[in-house]
């Protein structure tokens, strides 16, 4: 039974997609039918009363949505309707001149309904209303959302470089994953190809308007000469009753295109928020009584001036003045409620101190000031907790271990908009963040200047500026990378976790990786820790290794290595540069991917050879040697990187360790690599030296 009813119900279900892939081709065929084959009258009132309640849900749906891409098929929407109204003009035309003649219902009861009802039997009346119509339609709101589209679609092209290199930077800080970046990189092209369509749509809608006008047109003169020549009817009842059913028909399609039209205006011109159109008219419109006070007062002044109508306005005047009152009463108690739950608690006897008082330091902190707060509050949907979360998940899939939980507290010693980052108790990072302004970074190559606070990004110290809401748009056109306040201090920090990620590792970090990596391989990991190494010297080797940028996800190789050469050797620094050998294809493909040439930094033979041998007598550099070495790297540096190109200086296997301590000091963006490291089927080309000229 059970089995029978599963088969039921996938047959219900595919037959369900059978009739969703056929809707649309047989809507299509439906509409061209009505242009060619003749309708009955009943069946033209069906279909008007089905153009009228498609128009109405048309309107409605646009209303309640959030963001233009929750009705991205609006675009097809209009261009149905507008063939339907025009089919059914056609239909209408066709039954008009053909049967005027008979009456006003010769058409359908919804024809006549609007030719009789709604403007009184009075054909000049309908003429007046239905070139209102068309002008409201055709003039005002179709030209200003046929405007919106054009210029959205426009500004949305414009800006998707800057929107890309957004979602780009937040996918490489870690703030997003990479199906989140996948589903914005999505709807970034859906948006731009939702405004272009509209673009396009709103044509239609301009089209059908002026298309009423000429139909109206051409009825009316059909049907005297019709009435007139055929029926022999006599000019007056003839342009009584043509032009009764003309308009009617005429007011009844062009109803529905006003109503379709507004429904563009409304998606088009609205701003993304998470609230429909109703909510924010409702919550910035209704929300300050200052603004009802001074309305009721303009009321009543114009309510008490002899022969207004005293009665509506001072009418309005009370409406006003009292929803200002209870605007009023709302914020005075929600202040109040605020200041309850800021107040102290009622003073209590001060208990003897206790163990429990002792806080220990946390490994990472960050400290904010009051205005932060509620960007790490998830009452007022802070986005700051989440973004951290995935930077600590992103931080321990490129890296290897799984750094410390960020402790969060409130700082009120601190400005207003400064945050504090602290590692063991120590600030690391300190810089300021605005809620509801966005940053503008300057990635080098902007088109164009824009207004704000200038400022430094940071987290890599690029020119940049706290720029209001209204310039965003602006600034990623002129190819800025705007980001907001959550995902700045997220920067930040995974920007220092990355830098101080070998003082993090800690005793208990590597023995909770050490036990990841007993899941899959036991009988390594108790062959090496500890009977050949303790923890304490594998803990230094991967500081080593993190302290240069060399991720530690390898544990299986850095195992291997120790195994094979720990019995021999015991210093904990000529064993990462064994480990380093053994994880030299991963160090070089992470700073050149692929398989082009390596354009590095080479040394010159002869500051080689003097390196060589203050390395065998001991180590130690001639303050002059060492200030001119110190000089002369910055500058290969600067002219690897003014080449687009990483910053990597190739030398001997035996001078690596001592001029990546000496020279990584103060060029933190340096990278020392070993010849002994790069794979044979790599080729180097020296496109910079340090000792010589060039």
């Amino acid at each position: 039974m059970n089995a029978l009813t599963q088969w039921f119900g996938r047959q219900q279900m595919a037959g369900n997609s059978q009739l969703k892939l056929l809707a649309g081709p047989v809507l299509i065929i439906m509409i061209l039918s009505m242009m060619i084959l003749p309708l009955p009258p009943f069946a033209l009132d069906l279909f008007f009363t089905f153009n009228i309640a498609l128009s109405i849900m048309v309107l409605l749906v646009s209303m309640f949505t959030e963001k233009p891409l929750d009705f991205a098929a609006f675009p097809a929407v209009l261009l149905f309707s507008t063939l339907l109204r025009l089919s059914l003009n056609v239909a209408s035309t066709r039954v008009v001149l053909m049967d005027g003649h008979e009456g006003g219902d010769a058409a359908g009861k919804v024809i006549e309904a609007f030719g009789e009802f709604l403007i009184g039997g009075n054909f000049a009346v309908g003429l007046v209303v239905f070139l209102i119509l068309v002008v409201i339609n055709f003039m005002v709101i179709t030209k200003g959302a046929g405007r919106i589209a054009e210029v959205g679609a426009r500004f949305t092209l414009d800006s998707m470089p800057g929107k890309q290199m957004a979602i780009d930077a937040d996918l490489n800080a870690g703030l997003i994953g990479e199906e989140d970046a996948r589903r914005r990189r999505s709807e970034l092209n859906q948006e731009s190809e939702f405004y272009g369509s509209m673009d396009g749509a709103s044509k239609f809608v301009r089209g059908d308007a002026m298309a009423g006008l000429l139909i109206m047109v051409i009825n009316l003169i059909g049907g005297l000469m019709i009435g007139i020549g055929q029926h022999g009817m006599p000019f007056a009842e003839a342009a009584k009753t043509y032009t009764l059913l003309t308009v009617g028909d005429g007011l009844v399609a062009q109803i529905p295109a006003l109503v379709i039209s507004t429904a563009a205006g409304v998606t088009v011109s609205r701003v993304n928020t998470d609230q429909d159109v109703g909510q924010q008219l409702l919550s910035q419109l209704f929300n300050n009584p200052r603004v009802m006070y001074l309305a009721a007062g303009v009321m009543t002044l114009l309510g008490v001036i002899p022969g207004m109508p005293n009665l509506v306005f001072l009418l309005f005047a009370s409406a006003l003045g009292g929803l200002g009152w209870w605007l009023s009463r709302q914020n005075q108690q929600q202040a109040a409620q605020r200041v309850e739950e800021k107040a102290p608690a009622a003073v209590q006897e001060t208990p003897e101190a206790s163990w429990d008082d002792v806080q220990l330091v946390d490994t990472l902190g960050l400290e904010v000031g009051h205005r932060l707060i509620p960007l790490v509050d998830q009452r007022q949907q802070g986005e700051l907790l989440g973004r951290i979360k995935s930077v600590r998940k992103k931080f321990a899939q490129d890296v290897g271990f799984l750094p410390s939980v960020v402790h969060i507290r409130d700082n009120l010693e601190l400005s207003p908009n400064t945050y504090v980052i602290t590692l063991k108790g120590v600030e690391i990072g300190r810089a300021e963040a605005f809620p509801g302004r966005w940053l503008a970074i300057d990635p080098g190559q902007v088109s164009g200047a824009i207004e704000g606070v200038e400022t430094e990004d940071p987290a890599f110290g690029l020119k940049a500026y706290w720029i209001d809401t209204a310039q965003r748009e602006r600034a990623q056109i002129y190819g800025y990378t705007v980001v907001d306040a959550s995902t700045v201090v997220a920067t930040h920090l995974n920007h220092l976790l990355h830098e101080h990620a070998d003082d993090m590792l800690g005793r208990a970090e590597v023995q909770q990786l050490l036990d990841k990596v007993s899941e899959q391989q036991k009988s390594l990991v108790e062959d090496v820790v500890p009977k050949l190494v303790p923890l304490t010297t594998v803990q230094r080797i991967l500081q080593n290794l993190l302290a240069e940028d060399v991720p530690i996800r390898d544990m299986h190789t850095i195992l291997d290595v120790l195994a094979e050469f720990a019995p021999q050797q015991t210093d904990a620094n000529e064993l990462t540069a064994i480990v380093r050998v053994a994880l030299g294809r991963a160090i070089t493909q992470q700073w050149f991917p692929g398989h082009e040439p390596m354009h590095v930094i080479g040394l010159e033979p002869r500051l080689e050879q003097v390196l060589t041998q203050a390395l065998n007598n001991g180590g130690a550099l001639e303050p002059g040697l060492a200030d001119t070495l110190m000089k002369q790297a910055a500058a290969a540096v600067e002219r690897q990187q003014s080449r687009d190109e990483p910053a990597v200086l190739v030398v001997q296997h035996g001078l690596r360790a001592l001029l990546a301590r000496f020279l990584r000091r103060q060029i933190k963006s340096l990278v020392v690599l070993s010849q002994a490291e790069i794979p044979d089927d790599r080729s180097l080309r020296v496109t910079a030296t340090i000792g010589g000229n060039g």
